[in-house]
């Protein structure tokens, strides 16, 4: 397939906007280098591709390992191919925190997925970013968006802090839960669920059909007592089944009738506005980073020893990364 460097920025652009998936793969391998001269090079993709760029449904979906999302993807997101949907999937991946290496394969598995002539899927490597959420989600949102993928759903690990950014860059958070998980309400995170657009209860079948709807019972009950994200939207709580496909075309259903009530009230517009915002830090953060390690790597490795050894408080070690990039 070869790489970005073997195609002019003009030939990217045309590819991209072509949806041309082998293009489009190129483009997102381009963003995601922390190489200089690529990442000058995606700032200018992305500046042609702006103007081009039909914003797409943002869904971001979260919830414990084993709770069933992948599983879940694979099936809501093949029943939307088939409806003629373009589905772009952005599954953030555990990795190696050694290597920097994806360690779990979501090509592999969601294989029915991405078989499918409508659907993309980018497993990308969380690396050492905060919360597992790679860095260059947000980007890659916006490279798919003007490939012409009408729905865009991102795929958190599930851990830390990823929840927060998910559903900082995305439109409507779905949070998945387990059911019987031990200690039902007191295992909620508060923050998390505070975050919600729709709580679903995966595994409603078979043994656990029941376990999962007193599950979400319980779940409504404890969202009363908590204050909402949004006062024109009340959070559902529902079951489904990411094996049988019970309660998917529900899920669905609750997402769309999202959509419809904040581009009414106005929702969505201010959720893009702070999204944009949002990502314009995460730009600085990165940049910031990589600067400082350009200037003087030995400076940094100094500071960051310093800073491990207690030698250093972390608050003087910024300073002195600061004064490492800005006296470059």
């Amino acid at each position: 397939m070869g790489n970005a460097n073997s195609l002019s920025d003009e030939a990217l652009v045309a590819g991209v906007l072509d949806g041309d998936r082998p293009t489009l793969a190129r483009a997102i391998t381009l963003i995601e280098s922390h190489h200089p001269d690529h990442q000058r090079r995606a700032a200018t993709l992305l500046d042609a591709l702006l103007p081009s760029a039909r914003p797409a449904r943002r869904v971001g979906l979260s919830g414990v390992p084993g709770v069933g999302k992948s599983s879940l993807i694979e099936s809501l997101g093949t029943r939307l191919c088939d409806r003629g949907e373009q589905v772009a999937v952005l599954a953030v991946d555990p990795s190696s925190q050694r290597t920097g290496g994806s360690i779990l394969g979501d090509k592999t598995r969601m294989g029915q997925l991405t078989a499918h002539p409508n659907a993309f899927i980018r497993p990308s490597p969380a690396g050492r970013q905060l919360g597992g959420v790679a860095s260059a989600t947000a980007d890659t949102i916006a490279l798919v968006e003007a490939a012409g993928f009408s729905t865009v759903i991102v795929e958190t690990v599930g851990v830390g802090q990823s929840e927060t950014l998910v559903s900082e860059m995305t439109d409507c958070f779905v949070l998945m839960m387990l059911p019987g998980a031990g200690d039902d309400l007191q295992g909620i995170k508060k923050g998390i669920v505070e975050m919600a657009d729709i709580v679903t209860v995966n595994k409603a079948d078979g043994d656990t059909r029941v376990t999962a709807e007193h599950a979400a019972r319980d779940y409504q009950a404890a969202l009363h007592t908590l204050r909402p994200r949004d006062p024109n939207w009340t959070v559902p709580v529902m079951t489904c089944s990411a094996l049988t496909g019970d309660g998917l075309d529900t899920l669905w259903e609750h997402v769309e009738r999202f959509f419809s009530v904040q581009e009414e009230c106005g929702g969505l517009a201010r959720r893009r506005a702070e999204q944009r915002i949002g990502w314009l830090w995460q730009q600085l953060d990165t940049a910031l980073r990589s600067r400082a390690r350009q200037a003087d790597e030995t400076a940094v490795e100094r500071i960051e020893s310093a800073v491990a050894t207690q030698a250093m408080s972390p608050r003087l070690g910024a300073q002195h990364l600061l004064d490492v990039v800005f006296d470059a």
